[in-house]
């Protein structure tokens, strides 16, 4: 048992005429780049900053996500090195299965349901924020029972509300559902005009912001601590560990690797530039709002509204930036719908879920099936949970997964050292140990009530392995019938 627990994967020569209809390969180097960028450029920007400066860093934000994007980088490296090995759909899951074996693959692959899940309805949520502040400057008003969760995590426990569910979050989940079930062009082209919309909007908020900030606002930057991680430089670390849930985008670049022209050269292009695109923009967004007003202020659900709204001569960009957002938000969430299906479909095919998650509609050429689970999904939490509560879960299994990739890298190194790898990690020993460290730093900086979460998770995932997934799991019937497998 214990060696199959630890077989690991070699075979992914991925020939999906085994498996029906293939998925479409439609995307160039920058159409993987906009997906890359449409994934990152949300939520970190539009909201969880204002929180991570309100709550726990202070002006010191900027901090948090230099600490943030170093550890990215790590592990972009490293995906970029795995992505042109393994240039299959499966990201993290089936980097796993190639170096660390089944039981960590399961593992990475379960966390990455609750990642991708778990980050849309994150989104879906702060969607809502924007949303409702538009109806407002256009004079409607939605009742407040159906735009907030009936749950709310508050001093370390989850309470209800009383209100009902965040319908424009169900709402807005369940149409780019129906995008990405049409068509991986339909979803990837409109993801590139979103990507346009929202990039060009940051630009004019940063611009247009900068000569009214006051630096004043930025002092101290880095405030006195309040206790454990509020301010301080544990709340710097606090706030590293959520606003590192911003940057989960470029691994969802991974999951199109099997709708790649040229995986083996996009891929590591679209992982690399995405995140260096990214990380200015954050960086330079973040200066603005914290120096427009004093951080305290940004604790809202359109912290960016929150910061034009307060200086006059800025008003003029408040529609624009509502409805800017509401696009930048958006993509985000097509993103995370088109990632998610693409795991499951990996999964099945490896015989870990069964056969039905492994069907391309043949048609659409798209895993229709999966689609219409990852939606019904991420609308159900959007609908019952906080944003806080759920943006702390995904940089969870988000972590755990960039920590078992880099690791991965080392360990192929050293067990496959002839593969021909067109990308190769710099500084290979110091990257991956690093890039490992960072993530552990970051997950320990979070609280027990996400652990808790991430163990009752992670046991629910094991009893579906070892009731179901170990049984038929491909790997092991080849191993049985004792045919050889190789690697690509």
């Amino acid at each position: 048992m214990l060696k199959q627990l630890l077989a690991r994967k070699t075979d992914f020569s991925n020939d999906d005429s085994a498996h029906g209809p293939g998925l479409r390969r439609t995307l160039g180097p920058w159409g993987i780049t906009a997906l890359g960028i449409g994934a990152v450029i949300g939520t970190g920007i539009f909201v969880v900053t204002g929180t991570a400066a309100a709550e726990h860093a202070g002006p010191a934000v900027l901090i948090s996500f230099v600490i943030a994007a170093i550890c990215s980088g790590f592990s972009a490296l490293c995906y970029a090195e795995f992505a042109t090995l393994i240039p299959i759909s499966g990201s993290s899951y089936s980097y796993a299965y190639a170096s660390l074996g089944e039981l960590a693959a399961w593992f990475i692959g379960w966390n990455m349901v609750a990642e991708y899940g778990i980050s849309a309805s994150a989104v879906a949520a702060s969607w809502t924020g924007y949303f409702t502040s538009l109806l407002d400057h256009m004079g409607l008003h939605l009742p407040i029972a159906l735009t907030e969760a009936p749950l709310a995590f508050t001093n370390g426990h989850l309470v209800t509300t009383g209100h009902l569910f965040n319908l424009p979050a169900v709402a807005i989940v369940l149409a780019l559902t129906w995008l990405c079930y049409i068509g991986i062009r339909e979803s990837s082209g409109l993801n590139a005009l979103m990507v346009l919309v929202k990039v060009g909007l940051i630009i004019i908020v940063v611009v247009a912001g900068y000569r009214y900030v006051n630096p004043a606002n930025w002092h101290p930057f880095i405030p006195e601590p309040q206790g454990d991680g509020k301010y301080g430089w544990s709340g710097i670390m606090r706030g590293a560990a959520m606003v590192f849930f911003a940057y989960i985008g470029f691994e969802a670049t991974s999951t199109a690797a099997q709708e790649c022209k040229s995986p083996q050269r996009d891929l590591p292009f679209g992982i690399l530039v995405s995140l260096v695109i990214c990380t200015v923009l954050y960086l330079a967004m973040a200066a603005v709002l914290t120096g427009l007003v004093p951080y305290t202020m940004l604790d809202t659900s359109e912290p960016v509204v929150t910061a034009v709204a307060a200086i006059p001569q800025l008003g003029w960009l408040r529609l624009i930036v509502e409805i800017g957002a509401m696009i930048g938000l958006s993509s985000v969430i097509l993103v995370m719908i088109i990632a998610q299906p693409r795991i499951f479909m990996i999964m099945a095919r490896d015989g870990m879920l069964p056969r039905v998650f492994g069907k391309v509609h043949p048609r659409y050429r798209t895993p229709h099936i999966n689609t219409l689970i990852t939606g019904g999904m991420i609308a159900l939490l959007a609908a019952v949970f906080p944003l806080d509560l759920l943006a702390n879960l995904t940089s969870m299994g988000t972590l755990i997964a960039f920590s078992a990739v880099c690791g991965g890298v080392l360990i192929l190194r050293h067990t496959m050292p002839e593969l021909p790898r067109t990308f190769r990690v710099p500084w290979v020993w110091f990257t991956c140990l690093a890039g490992v460290a960072s993530c552990f730093a970051l997950l320990f900086s979070l609280d027990w009530f996400n652990w808790a979460i991430l163990g009752i998770w992670t046991l629910l995932g094991f009893a579906i392995y070892f009731l179901y997934s170990r049984r038929h799991s491909l790997l092991r019937q080849t191993a049985h019938e004792g045919s050889v497998t190789k690697f690509r």
